[in-house]
């Protein structure tokens, strides 16, 4: 490479100023208006009444017949889990309301929407 090719550094104009921290504003904090969640109220969700659960090998479940008793962990009378898409929502017990099942809310517990109104 010849000597005329190189450039010195007299020919490279930066100007230092670009980097002044006046040039890199930082974004100014502005009151977020409110998200409209109305619309998510809408949408269906799963909910799953879990009166109580057993444990059992395949073995004792292929051998049960018509008349046969699951034993269960629950108590009769105990609360049921109500969960909502998975997620435990409370606690409830059955009622009977018209001829029909339903479920009381006995406890619900402390969810958050996780920044929903972000």
């Amino acid at each position: 490479m010849a000597e005329q090719d190189l450039l010195s550094n007299d020919e490279f104009l930066l100007d230092d100023d670009i980097f002044a921290e006046d040039n890199f504003s930082t974004p100014k904090a502005q009151n977020k208006p409110l998200k409209d969640i109305s619309f998510f109220q809408q949408l269906p969700v799963q909910v799953t009444l879990e009166l109580a659960s057993a444990e059992m090998c395949l073995g004792e479940l292929t051998r049960m017949g018509e008349g046969d008793v699951i034993a269960l962990d629950r108590m009769v009378g105990e609360p049921l889990d109500i969960r909502v898409n998975g997620a435990l929502l409370g606690k409830g017990e059955v009622v009977e309301v018209g001829g029909r099942y339903g479920v009381r809310l006995l406890e619900v517990e402390d969810i958050g929407l996780g920044g929903a109104s972000d």
